[in-house]
């Protein structure tokens, strides 16, 4: 997801995001927290798009950051490691709180059959 972003972020600072292979995956994790700081201080901020419209970025990269979550999430339930079910309508998401350290869920779903 870290490539989604870099190259969503290059519409807002221009050249080619070329990531490199991750050393560790805690440094994978790193890479990806802060190209998603970088990508939302440029949305809070108004920089300006080049090439594209905001729909265009929506529609692009940022569909396909969300659809990889969703893989991702498919994939840990396949491998044992379910995410939590929650209400998201209540979960402490903030746009200002993107890093890895996270809140516990605001609204845990009262049942949980596969949780482990």
């Amino acid at each position: 997801m870290s490539g989604v972003l870099g190259y969503a972020r290059t519409f807002f600072i221009g050249g080619v995001y070329q990531p490199r292979p991750p050393d560790t995956m805690e440094g994978e994790i790193d890479r990806f927290h802060s190209l998603l700081e970088d990508v939302a201080r440029h949305l809070d901020s108004g920089t300006p798009l080049v090439g594209i419209t905001e729909e265009q970025l929506l529609q692009g990269p940022l569909s396909d950051a969300m659809t990889h979550a969703g893989q991702i999430a498919l994939l840990r339930r396949l491998a044992g490691l379910p995410v939590a079910p929650e209400n998201f309508i209540f979960a402490d998401i903030r746009h200002d709180h993107l890093g890895p350290d996270q809140a516990s869920p605001a609204a845990p779903d009262a049942s949980w059959p596969e949780g482990f």
